[in-house]
């Protein structure tokens, strides 16, 4: 029970504490660029966290039983669903899932592979 309700607590300071650091990014560097830089590390961050975290879901639904595995730490999602790509293990809903990455960031899976040692 301690385990779930400190992950409560987290997810509800989430959103507030990242609104208050972006404003700080802002007042100490004064420059788009350093913000921008931060959504960037965050996103990767948060896209690495998704990868180990919902490892079961993305798994069970976005490859192919032969696929290569969601799960490692170290590697973010589309780090995973390029290699699937690659590999043709994608289900359809991989297939979909890339689509629309590859709509805002042309070939985004195929250019975000992490070859791992």
């Amino acid at each position: 029970m301690k385990g779930f309700i400190l992950f409560i607590i987290a997810i509800i300071l989430f959103i507030p504490l990242t609104i208050w650091n972006i404003i700080e990014v802002g007042i100490k560097y004064k420059s788009w660029k350093s913000i921008d830089g931060y959504f960037f590390n965050t996103a990767y961050d948060i896209d690495r966290f998704g990868n180990h975290n919902f490892r079961t879901l993305l798994n069970k639904y976005l490859i192919k039983s032969n696929g290569y595995q969601f799960g490692d730490f170290r590697e973010t999602i589309s780090s995973v669903l390029g290699k699937n790509l690659r590999d043709n293990t994608l289900t359809k809903a991989g297939i979909y899932l890339v689509k629309i990455l590859d709509y805002i960031d042309e070939n985004h899976c195929e250019k975000s592979i992490i070859e791992l040692t």
